[in-house]
């Protein structure tokens, strides 16, 4: 369900009474676009890029995604990229690992193993259990799924190195926080902890 720009000010406003270190980059900061965001990327073509996206850069992510596309005729369907060999999705740039998980989810969607058009009709654990019984999906490419396809505004990617590094940042830490440690921090942001996660990145923009 999405979330008007006037919910959301009184969402973040909630965050900042909960957690004041927060004010500074709330403030500096544009309106978090979570459960806001239109998006005509397809579900598929949405974990396609999440699964580039693992342990890279932005920039050589968005690189390799556009090299896929071309790779794939135009447009990353399903169908497309499971007529492609697993050299050609390495031409794309990508690691064995990833040609493989990919393929793998096209087959899955062909098959229907997993009904990737209709996962946001299904509750985030639903969705993170299809989706994790994939070869090579992990947590990481199911929060980033939820968040910004989805959006899905209580997912807390404490295994992402950048929400990580902007907590830290925030509140001034002089030793790195461990995710499990910063699982049980996000607990009094409870439904909106993607919204937290959200500005943590903004931390780490933040110059």
């Amino acid at each position: 369900m999405a979330i008007s720009s006037k919910q959301m000010k009184r969402v973040v406003s909630q965050i900042c009474e909960a957690d004041p270190k927060f004010i500074p980059i709330v403030e500096s900061s544009p309106l978090c676009p979570i459960g806001r965001m239109e998006t005509e990327r397809t579900h598929f073509e949405s974990l396609v890029e999440s699964v580039i996206s693992q342990q890279l850069a932005v920039k050589a992510a968005d690189t390799i995604h556009a090299r896929l596309i071309d790779v794939a005729g135009g447009k990353i369907t399903p169908v497309r990229i499971s007529k492609l060999r697993e050299d050609d999705l390495r031409s794309a740039g990508l690691s064995g690992a990833k040609a493989k998980t990919i393929q793998g989810l096209s087959r899955a969607a062909i098959s229907r193993e997993v009904d990737i058009n209709k996962l946001h009709l299904l509750d985030d654990e639903l969705v993170s259990e299809q989706l994790n019984s994939l070869w090579g999906i992990g947590p990481w490419t199911v929060d980033m799924f939820m968040m910004f396809q989805l959006g899905r505004l209580d997912t807390w990617p404490t295994g992402d190195l950048g929400v990580r590094r902007g907590w830290e940042k925030i509140h001034k830490l002089k030793e790195q926080i461990e995710p499990k440690r910063l699982e049980s921090r996000g607990e009094k942001f409870r439904p909106h902890r993607s919204i937290v996660a959200w500005y943590c990145w903004r931390a780490v923009e933040n110059k």
